[in-house]
């Protein structure tokens, strides 16, 4: 076997789209707001982007952004390490260490080197981990760079994290990684019992918010802060590419542990770090959500409207209530051929395909905004309504 063969069936599958839209490849070519684009020549509804909050056009992000980009240019050309730690960078560490009320604070390039570069730091060989199985890629990469002794638990499962951490002779070398909002089923983890047993067994407990860092708890903290165990979580990640509209991730913790993985951590420290802009409109962004909870509540009613539609068209969606709203279909041709449609039709989502799901499991992933207008919300659901008639994914009406 060629270093090449393990491709051949990513492009068997590439060929088979004959010319048409390719999932995971569609190209936008133009952003008209954040809840519309242009795809194909054709104005299309945007339901398929984390951008909870609709801050990527927001005049005082783009202002601070660009007074940044003029006053200290387009990059830093260097890790924090090297010449990489401007004043901007601290500053927005110090702004997350205070909104989370935590000692430290840590700012990342991007959201998924913030767990690799958090979860190598901390661990090495000798060291367990063990994380939810439904983790993203990033914590299972994390751990397995790490050399610790990995194992997964069930899937929101407090009862089957115990009995994995009963197990294990030395808990203080153990940490125990979930959660608040999961990318795909858009459900959210019991971190609050996770966190007991956590306390209970004397291990370490992480928690990454990435999607739901603004859209849980009082000050949008996340999940964590909704089940009211900020101050127990040993280290909270999340990322600033969902709600805060930006590219990057962060950490917060009271341990000094954090502190010193400015210098321990090699994903860290061998990155270059965000550009000015970047990191002047996140503070920015960060600073809009802190304050204005108004967006919240707009993106909950949203949430809460097109929920209600698709259980009314007839189409199964996720049991639990967040902006991830999964639609399952089936099979991977029934959901590749409702996804092209929808596309078609004026609606971009998501796809959901095997190995992220079973074979005959397959989703739509669909997300939302405080920037969708009611108006569009319905003209969504009417093209949702007539592609799942004209496929029979709903039933056609009597």
């Amino acid at each position: 076997m060629s270093l090449f063969d393990k491709l051949q069936p990513i492009a068997e599958r590439l060929d088979a789209f004959s010319g048409g839209q390719v999932p995971f490849n569609t190209v936008i070519e133009s952003i008209l707001s954040p809840t519309e684009v242009l795809i194909g020549g054709r104005r299309t509804l945007m339901f398929g982007s984390n951008n909870y909050f609709g801050l990527s056009f927001h005049p005082d992000v783009l202002a601070a952004a660009q007074t940044a980009l003029v006053r200290e240019g387009a990059g830093t050309t260097g890790s924090r390490a090297a010449n990489g730690s401007y004043a901007a960078h601290r500053q927005l560490e110090e702004a997350f260490a205070s909104a989370y009320g935590k000692t430290h604070a840590m700012v990342f390039t991007t959201g998924y080197q913030a767990n690799l570069g958090v979860i190598y730091g901390l661990c090495a060989t000798g060291d367990t981990i063990l994380l939810d199985l439904e983790s993203h890629a990033s914590i299972y990469d994390g751990a397995r760079l790490s050399g610790a002794q990995i194992f997964a638990f069930h899937h929101n499962s407090p009862s089957d994290l115990a009995r994995k951490l009963a197990r294990i002779e030395n808990r203080s070398n153990c940490l125990v990684i979930a959660e608040g909002l999961y990318s795909i089923s858009g459900d959210v983890g019991p971190l609050g019992e996770l966190s007991a047993v956590c306390r209970e067994a004397g291990a370490y407990f992480m928690v990454d918010e990435a999607h739901s860092f603004g859209v849980y708890g009082e000050r949008g903290l996340g999940y964590a802060e909704e089940q009211g165990v900020v101050d127990t979580v040993d280290f909270v990640v999340g990322t600033f590419s969902k709600a805060l509209a930006g590219v990057g991730g962060y950490a917060v913790s009271n341990h000094d542990a954090l502190r010193l993985l400015h210098f321990a951590s090699r994903p860290y420290v061998f990155t270059a770090s965000g550009s000015p802009a970047n990191i002047a409109g996140v503070h920015k962004a960060l600073d809009i959500l802190l304050a204005d909870r108004s967006l919240k509540t707009r993106l909950w009613e949203n949430v809460r409207h097109v929920r209600r539609g698709l259980t009314s068209l007839g189409f199964t969606i996720g049991a639990t209530e967040s902006p991830i709203v999964p639609i399952e279909i089936g099979t991977a041709e029934q959901a590749i051929t409702i996804w092209a449609a929808l596309l078609e039709a004026g609606i971009y989502t998501n796809i959901v395909l095997p190995p992220a799901c079973r074979p005959d499991a397959c989703l739509l992933r669909t997300s939302y905004s405080a920037a969708h207008t009611p108006a569009q919300i319905d003209e969504a659901l009417g093209i949702f309504e007539r592609v799942g008639r004209a496929l029979q994914v709903i039933e056609t009406a009597a």
